[in-house]
């Protein structure tokens, strides 16, 4: 296992930007990044490191090979959604230290729009159904409860958040009223056909897709809105084992939730209403994170992850 959580110095790219757990770089103006730019124009290189984060907190230590989980499977649900929508791709030739961990993309002008997609009711979608009955002003049938599927999958968008601050879920209309209302259509449209398509290749491979969160942008060279950041990963998304599904309880799920559970737990000591630091994840949380990651990767994908 390896395991990568802090920025490479990387021939031909200067670091620009690290969030929770990407890595941003830009071409420099050696003659290995002046060639970058002119294959490719405006691109940034996309590194995804072995930081995970858990209630607005970066963990220590990382989760070994979670960047190439988290690389690999975007690169393949974007092969699975081409005919759909385009993607920020342009190449997968990265230096060798971030291989398998980093793709070249075209730089988007972002819509500022966490879209959101739910075919399930829970996390913040089933905090907002117990107050109101409905979620950012979708009205849902009574009676719902923890893991519900809903009767058709809901587009529920939400405000990008500044790093370690909340996301907030927001109304169609406040979308309408940030980026026009062509624009909140086809944002809307395309995340509904992505989770579709995504929703049904999941569950022929016995995985649930309850929800994910999916980022677009306007190309500047085409003018399309394409699909950018990663997408359909455990990281952006809750996929559950299907024979697992049990509605009215937490579902077991394919991501970092062993890293919430113990960071909740007595175990840990850490009290998340405080600011303090959470502790060190142990091994034995680290690794079992990890196994559900490749997991997660394998299911879907029904090949190994080669590392």
């Amino acid at each position: 296992m390896t395991s990568t959580t802090t920025s490479a110095v990387l021939p031909g790219w200067t670091h620009t930007y690290s969030g929770k757990v990407r890595d941003l770089y830009v071409p420099d103006e050696s003659p290995a990044g002046r060639a970058v730019t002119d294959e490719h124009g405006d691109v940034v290189l996309v590194v995804a490191s072995d930081r995970v984060s858990a209630y607005d907190h970066v963990l220590s230590p990382g989760i070994p090979d979670k960047g190439v989980v988290l690389t690999q499977l975007s690169l393949w649900w974007f092969e699975q959604l081409a005919d759909l929508v385009p993607n920020h791709v342009v190449s997968t030739d990265v230096p060798e230290a971030v291989a398998g961990r980093a793709m070249v993309c075209r730089r988007l002008d972002m819509f500022p729009v966490e879209c959101v997609v739910r075919g399930y009711l829970t996390g913040s979608g089933l905090a907002e159904y117990r107050v109101s009955g409905s979620v950012t002003g979708i009205e849902l049938p009574d009676g719902l409860v923890d893991g519900s599927r809903l009767p058709e999958a809901i587009f529920t968008p939400a405000t990008k958040a500044e790093l370690g601050e909340h996301d907030e879920n927001v109304p169609f209309s406040a979308v309408v009223d940030s980026v026009g209302a062509e624009s909140a259509e086809t944002l809307r449209s395309l995340t509904l056909a992505v989770y579709a398509r995504a929703e049904a290749i999941a569950r022929e491979r016995g995985v649930i897709l309850a929800d994910t969160k999916l980022e677009f942008g306007t190309d500047p060279v085409t003018g399309a809105v394409t699909l950018g950041d990663e997408v359909l990963t455990p990281d952006s998304s809750r996929f559950w084992p299907a024979d697992g599904w049990q509605p009215g309880r937490a579902q077991p799920s394919f991501d970092k939730q062993f890293v919430r559970d113990w960071l909740t737990s007595p175990a840990s000591g850490w009290d998340r209403a405080s600011d303090s630091t959470p502790p060190q994840l142990p091994d034995d949380v680290v690794d079992r994170t990890r196994a559900r990651y490749l997991e997660a990767y394998e299911r879907l994908t029904g090949t190994a992850l080669v590392i």
